[in-house]
Parts: structure tokens; sequence; C-alpha cells
């Protein structure tokens, strides 16, 4: 069955790029809802935004989202990997800023709060997006590919010339609360020469040591260190996560992604649905449901996640 929260949760942080102070509120939503943002902060449009794949528009180092209006919220992919990771498919998502909170730099807080929270079931059955032939997007030695599996998976594979980030690959099936458990507390990371570039551009005006992994060489600047050896190929992960889940419900099929981001998993979507044939929508039996990401997980696991 299709699920929401069991009442509203409040975040209040700073845009990771903009640095604007933020209020995000989660609330419940019905069935066959989905999930849509919505800008307080603004009047005399349409404040609506759904969190879909087709009005995803390129934003720099984050997944943005534009409505018909140009009322936009970016870096939206940390909650959305959350919403996913916790099997949660209908909730309203108000926002008085133009960029999500950064928080701690991953999707833990989000599946904290969840998770405490706890979800609702509805009486409206789990609809799954069935991938059925491979589709891949390349742009020079990076690469996005998705195939038919009877479950998501995701295979990721960076390499950085920073030997304290060097090169990474990992292997998941997104079953069972597995992103909860594996990739959530994973942070975005940066590369120390990077920073000062970025914020001449305007961007990464609201970071700091505390919401991101900075990397110098071999060295790890941020205090504590890394919470994983491969932190930066599981935070790839999440990220992917993320923007997988604009793709409107759940998606069953193996996501590959060689040196990928935001961008090339957007653009993957759009090759899936452009290609006739390469995906189906499937209402999820009881079976399918328990593979599903999110699927047997409560409030007991909250705490084992990561400070």
């Amino acid at each position: 069955m299709q699920t929401t929260l069991k009442k509203a949760i409040t975040f209040t942080g700073v845009g990771l790029h903009t640095g604007r102070p933020v209020r995000m509120v989660l609330r419940p939503a019905a069935a066959e809802f989905g999930i849509w943002f919505r800008r307080t902060d603004i009047t005399g449009r349409n404040t609506l935004i759904p969190a879909h794949w087709s009005v995803v528009e390129q934003g720099e180092l984050c997944t943005r989202i534009v409505n018909s209006d140009r009322v936009d919220v970016s870096t939206i992919e940390h909650v959305m990997a959350a919403i996913a990771g916790c099997g949660l498919h209908n909730v309203t998502i108000d926002i008085d800023g133009p960029e999500a909170p950064i928080l701690d730099g991953s999707s833990a807080p989000f599946v904290r709060a969840i998770l405490a929270t706890g979800l609702r079931d509805l009486a409206a059955p789990i609809r799954a997006l069935r991938v059925l032939d491979v589709v891949e997007v390349r742009n020079g030695d990076a690469w996005a590919r998705l195939e038919p599996a009877s479950g998501l998976e995701i295979d990721f594979q960076i390499d950085f010339a920073d030997a304290a980030i060097g090169q990474q690959q990992k292997v998941l099936k997104l079953a069972n609360g597995a992103f909860v458990r594996e990739l959530c507390d994973s942070r975005t990371f940066c590369r120390e020469a990077d920073i000062d570039m970025m914020r001449a551009r305007g961007l990464a005006l609201g970071g700091t040591y505390d919401n991101a992994v900075v990397v110098s060489g071999a060295d790890v600047l941020s205090p504590g260190g890394l919470r994983h050896r491969d932190e930066a190929v599981r935070h790839k992960m999440l990220d992917a996560l993320g923007d997988l889940a604009l793709a409107g419900a759940p998606i069953l099929g193996r996501y590959t992604g060689v040196k990928s981001g935001h961008a090339m998993t957007n653009a993957l979507l759009r090759t899936l649905f452009a290609r006739p044939g390469a995906c189906r929508m499937i209402e999820v039996d009881a079976e399918m449901a328990a593979g599903l990401p999110g699927a047997g997980l409560g409030r007991d696991d909250a705490p084992r996640l990561a400070a």
C-alpha cells in the first residue's frame, strides 16, 4: 500500500549554495498525490512544483526543478533520496526559499525524522516502473545506464586525483532498508582547491566543514574524518537515488553510473521515457513490495544512523 507521513516534520537550516536560511516542512498527503514542493514565500504565481524528471533544469552541482511560472527549488536530491529510501510515496514539501536546507550534507537528518515520525498506510496500491530495455547516455568518459533487474540496484564508480578519494566503486541492492543502513549518512564532498572557484561563481556559499567532506590531496580536512572509507562513492549513490526518485515511482532496474552526476541521471530518465517499450508502469504485489527501498523499516532503525 502507498504511504504518507503520520504528521508534519519541520527542518531549518541554510542552503548549501545560496547560504540563505530556509524552513522546510514535510506534510502528509493523500493517496495518488505524489511528491510536490510548494514555495511559501512567493505570491501571485503558481507555487506548486512536481518532483518529476520532466521539470528538471540544468543546475550547477545540484538538481533543480522549475514549474511553468518559473518558480523553482534546488538541491532537492538529499531529501528526495530520503523519501525514496524510506518508502514514502505521498508528501507536500513546503519551503520558504529557493533551496532545500543542506543540514549535515547527507540524507541522515531527513531519514531520522521520517522514521521517528512514522508512515501511515493509504488505501491505494504501490506502482513501480519496471525497466524493460537497456538505455544509456554518455558524455566523454562519463556514462550512465539503466537495464532490467528484479529490484533497484545501483553500481557506481568514481575516480578523483585526490588520494583521499581516488578510485572507488560500490554495488548495492536497494532493498529492505539498504539505503538507510549503507548510504544515507554519507555526505557531499569537494576538493579544497575548488572552494574559492565555486564561491566566485556564487556556489557553496553555505558550505562549511560541518556539512561537507572537504579533501586536499590525501588529507580529509572535515572534523572527525570520514564516516565510511568510501564515503564519496556512497554519496554519489545517494544522489543517484534522489535523482532517480524523480521518475515518479520506484524503479525496478539496475542503474550503473561511471563518473556520472545529476545532469546525466536526468538525461538517462529522459532517454528512458522517450524510447517506446523501454519501461512499463506496473502495480506492485506484496512480494515485490517487500523488496522495495524502505520496506520493513521502523522507528528502531533510526538510532543506528551515524551522528
